[in-house]
C-alpha cells in the first residue's frame, strides 16, 4: 500500500490559489478540484491575512448615506429638474444596501443613479 507524502504549498502558490478562489463566477470546491487540495484548506488560507487577495478599494470607500423622508413628500414626489444637471454629473453607486425597518433587504448591484434609489424608498415609504 503506497503511502501518500505531505505537499508543501510554497507562499505564492497559496496566493495564488486564494485570488483564483474569490474571482467572480468561481468557487472554492472549483478552485479545490483544479489544484486536488481540500477546500477547507483555502477556507483556512482565504482567513489568513498573507494569502488573501488585497480588498477591492470600492468597498473600501463605500459609505451610507442618510436619507429621511417625511410623510408629505412620500405621497406627492418632488418634480426633478434634469435640465441643469450638477457639475459634477449625476451621483451614483456601483452597490446600495438598504435595510428597511421591518428587517427586509433590498440589494442593488451595478451602476445605479442614486435620484432612481431614492424613488424607491419614496415608493416603498406609501
Amino acid at each position: 500500500m503506497s503511502r501518500r507524502k505531505k505537499r508543501f504549498w510554497a507562499d505564492e502558490e497559496k496566493r495564488e490559489i486564494c485570488a483564483q478562489a474569490t474571482t467572480p463566477g468561481m468557487s472554492v470546491a472549483q478552485v479545490a478540484r483544479r489544484y486536488a487540495v481540500n477546500a477547507n484548506l483555502i477556507f483556512k488560507w482565504l482567513k489568513d491575512p498573507r494569502f488573501a487577495p488585497e480588498a477591492d478599494v470600492s468597498d473600501q470607500e463605500a459609505m451610507f448615506l442618510p436619507i429621511e423622508i417625511e410623510a408629505d413628500v412620500a405621497r406627492k414626489p418632488a418634480p426633478i429638474d434634469m435640465s441643469m444637471p450638477s457639475p459634477s454629473g449625476p451621483l451614483s453607486a456601483s452597490r446600495v444596501d438598504i435595510t428597511l425597518s421591518d428587517g427586509r433587504r433590498i440589494l442593488i448591484e451595478g451602476p445605479t443613479a442614486l435620484a432612481s434609489v431614492i424613488s424607491l424608498v419614496q415608493g416603498l415609504a406609501v
